[in-house]
């Protein structure tokens, strides 16, 4: 039996962890996926001894006996310590940069918004915030605005290589995609999204999300 030296610690809804899953993907790095079910009490307070912040994604490298959390900080300890032939993270230190600041652009500007509408589509009636979700549709519709702009004559983030920034905008698109349909105002976002939906990668993430996505919730509640 072959043991596993990286075990990820996951849900498959989780955007962030789409992001490290494409990103294992892309290089065929071997890993354990640990599905972690925080409303089941053992599955949580396991993962709460781990990580006591309690969000996803976590890997685990029982090798080098590292605990890493946090999505971008995951996919840079995996282009640094098992590196494949897609090199997620450029060497050149000013590409490197580049990539950090789309890969944050994405995360900040498209899934927190995303995040805070979804989450509020959760909240009891009484506790909705709509002024709060008005604000993150806003900031949504700008980020789509400047990624309508930037790929309008681009195949990936960074041009011809596929790096860290597109598997952080491969989620943060498609779930504001379920929010927000690009398509009518912000066509090369779309294209952008359809191209990321068929790298193989990242088709497989979707594959495999599909028996949670009844999970997801898909409009507002009055």
């Amino acid at each position: 039996m072959t043991v596993m030296s990286l075990k990820l610690y996951y849900h498959p809804l989780s955007s962030f962890c789409w992001k490290v899953l494409i990103a294992l993907y892309e290089n065929d790095t071997k890993f354990e996926p640990v599905l972690v079910d925080l409303s089941n009490g053992a599955e949580r307070a396991a993962f709460l001894k781990l990580w006591p912040i309690g969000k996803f994604p976590v890997l685990q490298d029982e090798t080098r006996e590292w605990m890493v959390p946090e999505s971008s900080i995951i996919v840079e300890y995996l282009a640094q310590h098992y590196p494949g032939r897609i090199r997620l993270v450029p060497d050149d230190a000013d590409l490197a940069r580049q990539v950090r600041m789309r890969d944050r652009f994405f995360d900040l500007n498209l899934q927190v918004p995303m995040q805070k509408i979804t989450g509020d589509r959760r909240r009891p009636a009484g506790q909705k915030d709509p002024f709060g979700v008005e604000q993150a549709r806003a900031q949504l519709c700008t980020a789509c605005e400047m990624v309508e702009s930037e790929m309008g004559s681009k195949q990936w983030a960074m041009g011809d290589a596929f790096t860290m920034a597109d598997c952080a905008a491969a989620p943060a698109l498609f779930y504001a995609n379920l929010v927000m349909p690009l398509a009518s105002e912000f066509k090369n976002a779309a294209a952008y999204l359809q191209r990321l939906s068929q790298r193989p990668s990242f088709a497989r993430v979707l594959k495999e999300a599909e028996p949670y996505m009844a999970m997801f919730p898909s409009e507002d509640r009055k």
